[in-house]
């Protein structure tokens, strides 16, 4: 296998990775209710912290999105 060769595999595999989280994430912001929320809490419960790492940090992130997003929303209302 040449270094070109290689380069192009590994590339394809980052691009894959990337899809396959954009999808992840877009299926965990689905569940956005809080009813969802502890079902999907419920599922990750049966899972070693390592299964679910992932998914806890996209579930953080999308958390965090949200709150910063509710805070700079109640800060235009006030102006």
């Amino acid at each position: 296998m040449t270094a070109i060769s290689a380069l192009r595999g590994t590339l394809a595999d980052r691009r894959t990775a990337r899809a396959d989280r954009r999808r992840l994430e877009r299926d965990l912001a689905s569940f956005s209710t809080p009813e969802q929320r502890r079902e999907l809490e419920a599922i990750l419960r049966r899972h070693t912290p390592a299964e679910t790492r992932e998914v806890r940090r996209i579930l953080d992130g999308q958390d965090s999105e949200r709150a910063v997003r509710s805070m700079s929303h109640g800060r235009h209302l006030a102006a």
